[in-house]
Order: C-alpha cells, then structure tokens, then sequence
C-alpha cells in the first residue's frame, strides 16, 4: 500500500557510514509532503509500531523479522516522533520490506531486493526515549549547547559501528549543528550505555 500523492522511497540518509560497518541498508521513508501544512500527529516512540508491522510482515513472508528502524519526521526533545520507519528481512525471500506507521496506520511498505544477510535485532530493546536520554548524558546535550546544535535522526541496528561486538544490538543518536561536525553516539539498546561516541 502506499501513501496517495506522497512519493515512496529514498535512500537511506546515513548509508555511506552503515556501508562502512558492512551493514549496507538503502532504505528509509520519504517524509509526507506538505505534512508542515497540515493537522499535527501525535509524536510516539519507536516501539509504538513494532507489533503492527510485525504483523503485517508475518502475512509478507513468515520468516521476516525486524532489522532496522529510523525516525521518518523530526523527533521532538522526548526522542519521540509522528513517523517511524521499519525494515523487515525474509531470508527466504532474500528481499527486505520496508513499512512506515504515523497515527497507527501503515502509510507506505514496500519491498525491496536484498544482496546481504540482515540479522535480527534483538528481542528486547529500550525505547527511543530512554535511547536519547542516555545519548544527551553521553554527549548530546553538551554539543547541543556548545555548537547550536540539534537531534537529527535515530536508528536502531544490530552491528553497525560495533565492530567488536557484532550481535549487539544498538541505538545510534546523531547530532547536527550548523557550523560542526555532527555528533554520533552509540547507546546499548539492551542496558542503555552509551558504547562510542565520535564526530564526523
């Protein structure tokens, strides 16, 4: 299904750096056109759509799970926002589908060819909020008041930017500011450390 008269995909924002932790996903959801003109939605966390789209992927291809998840609109200072989006794989179908949720509904899911084996994140994970809290503790708020800086996106991944520990599955909370380099900070989504932080 897809979202009438709003486009469908575009390439992930941060693939070149997941290509180099050889987690290479070249998918996000485009954000809703015009959605600055129109009615607000209620900002929610990330897991606010996991079971939805779980579903909705078990009818795609039994085998599917979750491997990745990004914000789709601006996250609010709760490390919430109106839209999320899922990446699910089937290893049987080699082919990855990608859905996006705002308001409860699945606006977008579209599938997508896979060359690499995605693995599953892990079963159990803290929520967005709890992800940003300990990023700003880690980091974030410092850059933020020092650099004018802001939040510019979440993902959730299993491996990338952990080389020495590849079936961690982790939050990645990046910072932009006009005039520096943006902020990268690697929390725990288990235990809610913070595991790398870096600019670049």
């Amino acid at each position: 299904m897809s979202d009438q008269g709003h486009g469908t995909m575009r390439p992930l924002r941060h693939a070149p750096l997941l290509a180099g932790a050889a987690l290479v996903l070249l998918v996000a959801l485009a954000p809703i056109e015009g959605a600055a003109h129109g009615p607000d939605h209620p900002h929610v966390g990330a897991r606010q759509g996991v079971e939805q789209t779980r579903a909705a992927a078990v009818v795609w291809a039994p085998d599917a799970f979750l491997v990745y998840l990004e914000n789709d609109e601006t996250l609010d200072p709760d490390g919430a926002a109106e839209r999320w989006g899922y990446l699910y794989f089937s290893p049987g179908l080699k082919k990855a589908r990608a859905y996006s949720v705002r308001d409860g509904k699945i606006l977008v899911a579209e599938d997508l060819e896979m060359t690499f084996e995605a693995p599953p994140l892990a079963s159990q994970w803290i929520d967005s909020g709890a992800a940003l809290a300990a990023a700003g503790e880690g980091g974030g708020k410092e850059f933020c008041r020092d650099h004018e800086g802001r939040l510019d996106t979440m993902l959730l991944t299993r491996g990338a930017f952990q080389d020495g520990d590849p079936d961690v599955t982790t939050w990645t909370v990046i910072y932009g500011a006009p005039h520096a380099a943006s902020l990268f900070v690697v929390v725990d989504a288990t235990d809610g450390k913070v595991r790398r932080v870096w600019r670049g």
